[in-house]
């Protein structure tokens, strides 16, 4: 029987009236297991692409409806599970905790999926997105055994699933207004360019204070002839006008 190809130049092709939409389970169980396996996968639906190669809008494929890409986990440190998922114009980040996918009939665990958030901008000071990833990956041998019930166990660890580098992304955009999309990423891209223009900034208190007195700070005679006059209303010393000379603002009670 000849394979069904969908996938056209990197994109998927489907028959009119034809959708592609299966569960976690499907996804986990029915293709990715089966693509670390080096397995025939039920159809060519998915494509290989590397997702941190682009940002999603530049994504092949049909921006109004989610995809399905096959990738490939970049380690971002040497000798570390850390992944590099860094691409042109931003960044994606977890969120949350990562789901536990379980098979329908017998409640064993063959995947987790972890969900990503798209963010513009260089880490930690990225702009918030409304692009969405799912990344779904096949468990190891230990944690199927550990999470699997008691009278599963051997049954489990003689089902050894060799672990790859494969991924399955399922990428899409949360829907939202159009009014609140251009709202933020106005938003975004200020907050981006105030963070690169930032600079040092000096406060001068002194000027601050003379203007709170109404005294002209254009020079030191004005500014002694205020406080000068300031004195003359109160009966104390010579020692108190002196004091008010360094804090014009400061005045000892009698």
């Amino acid at each position: 029987m000849e394979k069904l190809n969908f996938v056209k130049n990197g994109v998927l092709r489907l028959p009119p009236g034809f959708r592609f939409h299966p569960t976690d389970e499907e996804l986990v169980v029915q293709y990715l297991r089966r693509k670390v396996l080096a397995c025939p996968l039920p159809a060519s639906i998915i494509p290989e692409v590397d997702v941190c190669k682009a940002d999603p809008w530049d994504l092949p494929g049909d921006l109004e409806q989610e995809r399905y890409f096959f990738s490939t986990r970049e380690a971002k440190y040497p000798n570390t599970n850390r992944s590099n998922r860094a691409t042109i114009s931003g960044y994606w980040k977890a969120t949350g905790i990562d789901k536990q996918i379980v098979t329908s009939r017998s409640n064993q665990a063959v995947g987790m999926k972890k969900t990503l958030v798209f963010y513009r901008g260089k880490a930690p000071n990225g702009c918030r997105t409304d692009w969405i990833m799912h990344e779904y990956r096949v468990v190891s041998t230990e944690t199927a055994a550990s999470n699997a019930p008691p009278n599963k166990k051997n049954q489990t660890q003689n089902n050894v699933v060799p672990m790859e580098n494969w991924v399955l992304c399922r990428i899409f955009l949360k829907k939202r207004s159009a009014k609140n999309d251009e709202e933020g990423l106005q938003s975004c891209n200020q907050r981006i360019g105030k963070l690169r223009t930032s600079k040092p900034v000096f406060y001068d208190f002194l000027t601050k204070d003379r203007t709170d007195l109404n005294l002209a700070p254009s020079s030191s005679s004005s500014v002694s002839s205020g406080i000068t006059q300031v004195s003359n209303n109160d009966t104390d010393d010579h020692e108190e006008s002196s004091c008010c000379n360094s804090f014009p603002y400061f005045r000892r009670k009698p």
